[in-house]
């Protein structure tokens, strides 16, 4: 037991007098903490600049330009005379779609024809897509119900009947967990824990490759090779505890990301999560001997790691094969329990598929990290 601690007293002072590995696990967790959400700050995409041609100019098609204009998710930047006009800033990227309003709009209204109008909205960044098509959509739909209701009136029909004619299944939708529909709410809870992992495993792997002369000096009967790696487990866990903390239960608040977890199912549900990662940082850095490996591997195969994860890029789109890839990373099955945890409400029990996955990480990786330790010269 005085040899664990030992080791833990040795690997927790060297975290804070390594510069490099202090400078990630400590300042780049801060760093990151300040500078990776600020993109996603405003949770969802409002007034999208848009072009309308209007070849109808009459009451009607105004009326239509008006609550297009209204929309908090889109606005009328610019009219043009035609589509040749419109299309030349649509391509210059100063707008990002485009309505049409057809000759003889209200005339085909007022005889009770169809008179379809056309969007133009740019695809390739669907978030923008998203917001144009979902706007001129629902306004489309809200102007035709109301024409058509007048016509019914108009035609003696019951009020009532007339009302819910246009519409007799309306849908009443509740966002459930992301009330705002914001993209923030879902990518930050999931992001936060990929770079708690990123962090933790450069970190890790810096310590266990830089010589540490204070350890190396501790005979193997004061330290042997469990308590070496429990020693610096716990050293590890201990930095990670308000890491975590501050990354999984405060970020959360401070930037306005609902939370329906308790803190202490989050900290539970994080703790074989940490040990995991912690582990087969130590295991990478046994395997690879140098510090700069270690950088460059961990750096190269973050982003892999983020659309294995299966949040960026849906799971249903990943091969079966590439999922079971995934499962040896902590971060997936750590992404999919902590936001069920702490965002969406759920127990353990609930998450147990994904609790249980990082504890057999966890007890795989550190198993390892005990037999490379066994083998290494300075335990022999």
């Amino acid at each position: 037991m005085s040899g664990l601690l030992a080791v833990y007293r040795i690997e927790l002072e060297r975290i804070f007098k390594l510069r490099p590995a202090f400078s990630v696990l400590v300042i780049a967790v801060l760093i990151y903490s300040v500078f990776y959400p600020q993109p996603y700050r405003n949770e969802a995409l409002r007034n999208v600049p848009i072009a309308l041609v209007d070849r109808d100019d009459t009451d009607s098609s105004r009326e239509l330009a008006r609550r297009l204009e209204a929309s908090s998710d889109i606005t009328i930047a610019a009219t043009f005379p035609d589509e040749v006009s419109a299309e030349r800033a649509i391509f210059a990227r100063n707008l990002f779609g485009l309505v049409v309003i057809p000759k003889y709009f209200e005339r085909d209204l007022l005889h009770g024809r169809a008179s379809p109008i056309a969007l133009y909205a740019d695809a390739s960044y669907f978030l923008v897509y998203q917001r144009i098509s979902g706007a001129a959509t629902a306004v489309a739909r809200t102007m035709g119900a109301e024409i058509e209701t007048a016509r019914l009136i108009a035609a003696h029909v019951d009020p009532v009947i007339a009302e819910a004619a246009p519409d007799p299944l309306p849908l009443t939708a509740v966002t459930l967990f992301n009330p705002q529909g914001g993209y923030a709410t879902y990518i930050l809870p999931a992001a936060l824990v990929l770079i708690l992992q990123q962090t933790l495993l450069i970190g890790v792997g810096l310590l266990e490759t830089h010589p540490n002369p204070k350890l190396e000096a501790l005979s193997q009967q004061q330290a042997g090779p469990y308590d070496r790696i429990l020693g610096k487990l716990l050293a590890y866990l201990t930095i990670e505890i308000f890491a975590a903390s501050f990354y999984l239960i405060a970020l959360p608040y401070l930037y306005g990301i609902p939370r329906l977890g308790s803190p202490v199912a989050i900290a539970i549900f994080a703790l074989p999560f940490i040990i995991a990662v912690s582990s087969l940082g130590m295991v990478i850095a046994r395997l690879l001997r140098n510090p700069l490996a270690v950088q460059l591997l961990t750096a190269a195969v973050g982003i892999p790691f983020l659309f294995l994860a299966g949040f960026s890029w849906p799971a249903e789109a990943i091969p079966n094969w590439l999922k079971d890839i995934a499962l040896v990373l902590p971060s997936t099955s750590a992404i999919f329990g902590m936001v069920g945890v702490a965002q969406l409400g759920a127990t353990i029990a609930e998450v147990s598929q994904q609790f249980l996955t990082l504890w057999i990480l966890a007890v795989v990786y550190t198993v390892l990290a005990f037999f490379l330790e066994a083998r290494s010269p300075t335990s022999a």
